[in-house]
């Protein structure tokens, strides 16, 4: 960077996407770029750094803090994406960039490692722009360090080739984090600007005991840090934000602003596993599932299904591959470790009884049967795989070298330490383990998934986590399988609708330059799913699920203001909307007599006449926020969905009785006659039976509310909708009291 390169100047232009400032593509972003990212994905990856930083504050403002989300999907490059960050910061002037980087040891050394190399901070051919600390505490060589860094910056005849950016990366641990508290305190961080970087924020960063009042140690921790950096920009990266966005608007780490990143072309994930085509996803029998109930006293045949599959695929690799790169397996039974060494013993000793048959004479028959059970593993890979796969006569000579090129290891804690996977030592692995190999933990070339795990409790973040499988393998993903619990396959799928709604509303409030804290936190989520870990959510949510039902508010007395406009609502639409004459018994009353508009575009009935209603009830208002999710969604199914309007009783009024609250006693006017029962309903079935068939359906009803026989409000428009059961889906919605709408 020559010593004239402008820093920060220019205003806030499109790039930024109503950022505060419009930061600059200096040369250690563009470097960045063209050593690290794809080149179609360049621009977004860039696009995408420029907007985060702008929606922090400037680094040359001297005070000012802000946190934002960026949402991925899993394993879809969040990493590449806080690089980019990191080095566009360093290019407009932050001094230190601080990445919060995973819960243990070997997922430090994980990210580490990557940040090192993408930086290329130990090639000795690239000038030094960065000091690198990891874990760093508060000594007294380490504090002169920073205070030249940092005073290097203040002094304006420094050129700018010898301004260096302290790079931190910390376990996001309570201790580790408050030894950098400690040191940034002692070396005085004022008008320093810097850049923070929660790696899966959703873990354990957030406060798990905020429903006792209490705060938890990291969470702690973090305040502390963020309480010593009067000028900084958080940002939270994240595969699963539902943590993040449901905690209360109020607390320091609930984001005012979200990214979402896109993937790059090659990108696998929930759609692609789980959408219509399912060739790549196969179901546990549940006989294979390990249970109290059914212990399995030998390997099961879908284990040794997968297993064969994945060592045909190894040896595809080989031969086409020339021995680069790696394919892995991997094993995730239970959380339990002692699972996980019976799983292993079982996967050790196949593999060494298959070595020990490879080695057999040609004619040996154990030998011709795992040849034959290996061409049926081969035959199923070539019903996915695009192009030509080698013959299989060819590639059954060089079974034996796959063999013994795949290594085996247990991944968890059981010997006292998470062994390291050593990826440049064999082609072939499989993995045997279970939470050590969930969030944020890199599998190389994964092809094969086995998990006859349940999803236990139940939280959405944490089940879609395991999806390890998910990433960029377009290029072999014919190769790829996926074996999942009957229940789990179940809760990835209905994953797959939750993200896609959840990121469409966020690329929303992205796009109109909104705050976070405008959102109604409200999407879809199946009711078998809970979003997140209850214990960091001080605010409860209700969770709906409508399905032949009707939905209509309780409360019906609002202010002069809400009826009017709801007044005016209502009359546009009637006057634009062509109604005729119910069919029905010759014997109804005026009041049993209603019209009807049948084959309405429902969109059009949403936007002109359901969202513009307005409703005064929180609890209502979460209700109808959840039906219109609802309708949402069968729009995206089928944009031509249809709708049928009734207007009720419009020759005459309707009174109805609302209590104190403004609750309706009873709005839908019941059958007729009564009695006898064997003619109930004959001449009226009801108001609730006034709906048509298999479609949605809205009642338009025009109430004078009374009270104690006194009429309080006349001519009052309430809308009830029916939603048939094709349409059900499952919601959440969650009413932030210090939420400003």
């Amino acid at each position: 960077m020559s010593e004239d390169t402008p820093m920060i100047v220019e205003p806030v232009g499109d790039d930024a996407r109503g950022g505060r400032w419009q930061p600059v593509v200096g040369p250690e972003t563009h470097e960045f770029l063209d050593h690290v990212v794809p080149e179609a994905s360049r621009d977004n990856v860039r696009d995408a750094a420029v907007s985060i930083l702008a929606h922090g504050p400037s680094p040359v403002g001297g005070v000012g803090v802000e946190t934002g989300l960026v949402v991925g999907y899993v394993q879809s490059g969040k990493t590449m994406s806080f690089e980019a960050a990191a080095t566009l910061a360093r290019d407009n002037g932050f001094q230190m960039v601080i990445i919060v980087a995973g819960t243990s040891n070997p997922l430090l050394e994980q990210s580490t490692g990557r940040v090192r190399r993408d930086l290329r901070l130990d090639d000795p051919d690239r000038a030094r722009s960065w000091i690198h600390f990891q874990n760093p505490e508060r000594d007294d060589s380490t504090i002169q360090t920073l205070r030249d860094v940092f005073e290097d910056w203040r002094d304006q005849g420094t050129p700018n080739d010898y301004k260096l950016t302290i790079l931190v990366t910390v376990l996001k641990h309570h201790r580790r984090l408050g030894n950098l508290t400690e040191l940034l305190d002692a070396v005085g961080m004022n008008g320093v600007p810097v850049l923070i970087i929660d790696d899966e924020a959703d873990q354990a960063s957030l406060n798990m005991e905020v429903a006792q009042g209490e705060e938890s140690t990291t969470y702690q921790r973090l305040m502390e840090l963020r309480g010593v950096l009067p000028l900084h920009s958080y940002l939270q990266y994240t595969a699963t934000p539902q943590a993040p966005l449901l905690i209360s608007i109020v607390d320091s780490l609930s984001p005012n602003f979200v990214e979402v990143l896109t993937p790059g072309e090659a990108y696998v994930g929930g759609r692609d596993f789980f959408g219509n085509n399912q060739s790549l996803v196969r179901t546990i029998p549940p006989a294979d599932v390990p249970t109290n109930a059914n212990p399995l006293p030998e390997p099961p045949e879908s284990l040794l299904e997968a297993l064969r599959i994945f060592m045909v695929g190894v040896a595809v690799g080989l031969m086409q591959g020339g021995n680069r790169g790696n394919r892995s397996m991997l094993v995730h039974p239970s959380h339990r470790t002692a699972q996980h060494q019976e799983y292993y013993n079982w996967v050790r000793d196949i593999f060494d009884e298959w070595k020990r048959v490879l080695g057999l004479q040609d004619a040996d028959p154990d030998k011709q049967e795992l040849i034959e059970e290996l061409r049926l593993a081969y035959e199923d890979l070539a019903q996915t795989v695009e192009g030509d796969l080698p013959p299989f006569a060819e590639l059954a000579a060089t079974f034996r070298f796959a063999f013994r090129r795949t290594r085996l290891l247990e991944v968890n804690a059981r010997g006292g330490r998470t062994p390291d996977v050593d990826w440049g030592s064999a082609y072939g692995w499989i993995l045997v383990g279970g939470q050590a190999m969930d969030r944020g933990f890199t599998v190389e070339g994964l092809t094969v998934t086995y998990m006859p795990r349940g999803i236990g409790v139940g939280n959405a973040d944490t089940v879609q986590q395991r999806a390890r499988f998910f990433g960029y393998k377009r290029s072999y993903l014919g190769f790829c399988r996926v074996y999942l619990e009957q229940g789990t396959h179940r809760a990835f799928e209905r994953y797959v609708q939750h993200e896609e709604d959840m990121r469409r509303q966020l690329e929303g409030i992205r796009d109109q330059g909104r705050s976070l804290n405008e959102w109604k936190r409200a999407f879809l989520l199946d009711r078998a799913l809970r979003p997140c870990r209850q214990n960091v959510l001080e605010f409860d949510y209700i969770r709906g699920r409508f399905s032949d039902d009707w939905v209509a508010p309780r409360v019906v007395l609002a202010s002069d203001s809400v009826i009017q406009a709801n007044r005016q609502t209502v009359a546009e639409f009637l006057a634009a909307t062509q109604f005729l004459p119910d069919a029905g018994h010759p014997d109804r009353t005026d009041t049993q007599r209603h019209e009807v508009s049948t084959n309405l575009s429902l969109r059009g009935v949403m936007e002109q006449l359901l969202i513009p209603m307005r409703i005064t009830s929180s609890r209502d208002s979460q209700q109808i926020t959840g039906l219109l999710l609802q309708l949402s969604r069968a729009l995206e199914n089928d944009p031509d969905e249809r709708c049928t309007v009734y207007r009720m009783s419009p020759g005459t009024g309707r009174e109805r009785g609302v209590d104190g609250g403004g609750e309706v006693t009873n709005l839908f006017q019941g059958q007729a006659p009564v009695h006898p029962i064997e003619r109930r309903g004959e001449v009226y079935p009801g108001d609730r039976a006034i709906r048509g068939d298999g479609e949605v359906s809205v009642q338009i009803h025009t109430l004078d509310l009374t009270r104690g026989g006194a009429v309080v409000q006349r001519d009052v428009p309430v809308l009830a909708v029916w939603v048939p059961a094709r349409l059900a889906v499952g919601w959440i919605n969650q009413d932030q009291p210090a939420q400003v709408l």
